[in-house]
């Protein structure tokens, strides 16, 4: 039996290690209308489900006169909770223990839970609001924290990864933020850098500001970082939510199977009416999307970022799907670099963790210049070729219109082990363009021509006719059907269901050599 004298003691520590942040900056948070680090993961877990860990912690280190504050748990809250009652494990950084910055002890707490999750099986959401390593603790910190991120690759594909970034993060912070399958970045004050930003000259001469070089609109519309921005710290959380919905706990499982109630077999009414017969003119993927996936929803990701390519979670008869569509509103829907690199990501997200694909192709080859060719644009196309053709969950194709030359082949075609693959009646299977072909099949037949522009016409028709439609590729069997657009649900699904037992056996090796 503890005396009554422990039990006060027990008392006071975990009252100070309910709230060991400095007062001040407590003071600013709140002025700002934000929540402090254990706020923050009482908000994201389900109530009353925090089990902490460590709260005890404190650093180690005596230099520069950090031995006058040694607050409990070291600038951190973790342990593990119910998000909607599936458990996960989950930390928060304190930006009022010395910035959230990472030292030797803070890393070692967060690595602890990580590898917790790996042996457990669970997913991972962390909050990180932290102004990268302690310098007071020099390379001590600076080796904790390479644990910390050696334990994160090791996660990485067996368990779902989700990071959401609600300050300042830089540094090997925002290494370890990066390597999760999803960063969800905050409007108002989420930022990422790879150095701090006062090492940035253009910051020091007052070129840009932090915003600009680090914010939330940057990473998620120009570097590819952010796959979502949340307006607030509750809209934050509920994005997690929504994403871990469509995920499994591991890669050993299956995602949640929720019915929707809406009809397998439902027609896709007055789809074939959004997408024109002219293979030129443009209309919205998501649309389609819309009409085809349960109750019309679609969870989209990277919504500002390569925006020729549309990716994002659904479900199809209650089974959670991974959705890739080229984007003809956008740059035609050619495939270029960061859309390749995009789709790719996402790709092999879905392969890790049993998700199947469906990919909707209207797609006219890729990107043509200078600047893609330059940038490496055949090895960043390689990428979602390389993705495709890795990937062993069901595969589900479905072609609109245009499918041309290497683009065709990149998205999950038959030759690279689709599953299923349709066309609808407007599909066109080919090298290229009926146009482009005959400019370069016939060019000396129309030099000669007295009558070039009647000649073009008439040989661009006969083309079409040879090559043109989506019945010469089915039938060397590269389609397994033609069907009408309103029965794409209902074709999809019934391809879906007896794939989900699919299992690919392939011969052991290291790993493949994607071209990174």
């Amino acid at each position: 039996m503890y005396s009554t004298n422990s039990r006060d003691e027990l008392g006071a520590i975990r009252k100070d290690a309910s709230s060991p942040g400095d007062k001040r900056v407590i003071k600013e948070l709140r002025e700002a209308g934000l929540k402090t680090a254990r706020e923050r993961l009482i908000g994201l877990l389900d109530e009353g489900s925090l089990v902490e860990i460590d709260a005890f912690i404190k650093h180690r280190s005596g230099d520069h006169g950090m031995h006058v504050h040694t607050p409990l748990g070291d600038g951190v809250v973790a342990g593990h909770g119910k998000i909607d009652g599936r458990r996960v494990v989950s930390f928060s950084q304190d930006f009022s223990v010395f910035a959230g910055t990472m030292g030797e002890m803070h890393a070692k707490k967060i690595t602890k839970v990580v590898e917790f999750a790996e042996k457990a099986s669970l997913p991972i959401v962390g909050i990180w609001d932290g102004d990268g390593q302690r310098a007071h603790e020099g390379v001590t910190s600076l080796g904790s924290t390479g644990e910390l991120l050696d334990a994160l690759v090791s996660c990485s594909g067996k368990v779902p990864l989700i990071s959401i970034v609600l300050g300042t993060v830089s540094g090997t912070s925002a290494l370890a933020a990066g390597i999760s399958d999803f960063v969800i970045l905050g409007n108002k004050r989420g930022r990422m850098f790879m150095r701090s930003p006062y090492s940035i000259p253009e910051i020091i001469d007052g070129e840009i500001d932090e915003e600009t070089l680090g914010g939330a609109v940057q990473h998620a519309s120009r570097s590819g970082i952010a796959c979502m921005v949340s307006n607030s710290e509750e809209e934050a959380f509920d994005m997690v939510a929504e994403i871990l919905a469509y995920l499994p706990d591991h890669t050993m499982s299956e995602a949640p199977v929720i019915s929707t109630g809406d009809r397998w077999d439902r027609k896709c009414k007055g789809i074939r009416k959004l997408v024109p017969e002219d293979s030129d003119s443009p209309y919205d993927i998501r649309e389609v999307f819309n009409h085809v996936f349960d109750e019309g929803r679609f969870l989209e990701l990277f919504s500002s970022y390569a925006e020729n390519i549309v990716i994002g979670f659904a479900r199809l008869d209650g089974y959670s799907v991974g959705v890739i569509g080229n984007q003809p509103s956008v740059l035609a829907g050619c495939l270029d670099i960061d859309a390749s690199v995009k789709a790719a990501r996402f790709i092999r997200t879905c392969d890790c963790f049993n998700i199947p694909l469906v990919t909707f192709v209207d797609v006219p080859g890729f990107l043509p210049g200078t600047v893609q060719e330059w940038s490496g644009i055949i090895r960043h196309g390689a990428k979602l070729l390389y993705a495709y053709a890795e990937a062993t969950v069901p595969k589900l194709t479905v072609v609109t219109r245009k499918a041309y030359g290497g683009a065709y082949l990149a998205m999950s075609c038959k030759h690279l082990g689709s599953d299923y693959n349709v066309a609808w009646p407007t599909g066109e299977l080919a090298v290229m363009g009926a146009e482009g072909a005959v400019n370069i099949i016939h060019r000396a037949d129309l030099a000669k021509s007295d009558d070039r522009t009647g000649r073009h016409a008439e040989l661009v028709e006969e083309y079409r006719e040879k090559f043109g439609d989506p019945y010469v590729a089915a039938r060397h069997g590269w389609l397994d059907d033609v069907i009408e657009p309103s029965q794409t649900r209902k074709c999809l699904v019934r391809s879906l269901r007896p794939l989900l037992s699919k299992r690919e056996l392939t011969i052991p090796k290291k790993h493949g050599n994607i071209p990174l």
